[in-house]
């Protein structure tokens, strides 16, 4: 069974799609609980679907010697880094012109991948939502802005294509954004930018991407662009690497005032 089809089985298993209720019937919530007893026939159903799952979940995809972890607070993220360059890399081809920023959310990412065979399943673990990757267009401008939102929000989301800096001190703090070779980003210019589709829509405060135009939902969830890029370096005999840090160069002091919510921006 493919992995995203696994995952809309078990989606459709936990959430089944509740009959129409006769007119003058009131529903009646019933709390899932472990007492109450599995329906045989169902399990019947599940029961070869369930091995099935279980065994492509097993299915090893790539060596990752280092492991790639998530930073804690404060940190880098390497782990967003990495998603956030597949990101970039899957959707250029889709579109068919240079990407030339990616931004994805912390929170969305739920497990590292620890040193050693990374499998099926812990890409699952990693990226269990089925949000998909979209390409807009933004200017370079608001690129900066949602960099900068990112940044208040959570010390910066991950990012690809870019380099962020702050300066000063936490009362009056200096912003630098410039492309990754250190070349000026131009307020006026158009680019691609690929995101998902839950920050597009509005998701974890980043507001400025609400603003990007000409959306092309490209139909491949953010799982399955990882899942293929895992299998590709596998196959190619190639180890998954952490990202070289450096994309955010920020001092505690306004980390901490970011934390605080005190930082003048």
């Amino acid at each position: 069974m493919k992995p995203q089809l696994a995952s809309l089985l078990l989606a459709t298993l936990a959430f089944p799609i509740p009959a129409a209720q006769p007119p003058g019937v009131r529903a009646e919530v019933i709390p899932v609980v472990d007492t109450i007893p599995d329906d045989p026939e169902i399990q019947k159903v599940i029961a070869p679907l369930a091995e099935e799952i279980k065994a492509s979940f097993g299915q090893p995809l790539v060596q990752a010697p280092q492991g790639v972890f998530r930073g804690r607070r404060g940190e880098e993220n390497p782990l967003g880094y990495w998603v956030s360059d597949v990101m970039r890399q899957a959707a250029q081809p889709l579109v068919g012109v240079p990407v030339r920023f990616a931004i994805t959310n912390a929170g969305g990412l739920r497990a590292n991948l620890r040193p050693g065979q990374v499998k099926v399943g812990d890409i699952f673990e990693l990226m269990p939502f089925e949000n998909e990757l979209v390409v807009i267009e933004l200017t370079g401008a608001e690129v900066i802005q949602v960099v900068k939102e990112g940044l208040l929000r959570r010390g910066g989301e991950p990012c690809s294509g870019v380099r962020v800096k702050v300066e000063g001190t936490p009362q009056q703090a200096v912003l630098t954004v410039t492309w990754e070779d250190g070349s000026p980003i131009d307020p006026a210019a158009v680019v691609k930018v690929a995101t998902s589709d839950y920050l597009y829509g509005g998701g974890d405060s980043i507001p400025t991407l609400k603003k990007g135009r000409r959306p092309f939902t490209t139909g491949v969830t953010l799982r399955q662009m990882l899942l293929d890029q895992c299998g590709a370096l596998g196959k190619a005999g190639k180890d998954l690497l952490p990202p070289a840090l450096g994309r955010y160069t920020v001092p505690v002091p306004i980390l901490e005032a970011i934390r605080d919510k005190t930082l003048k921006l």
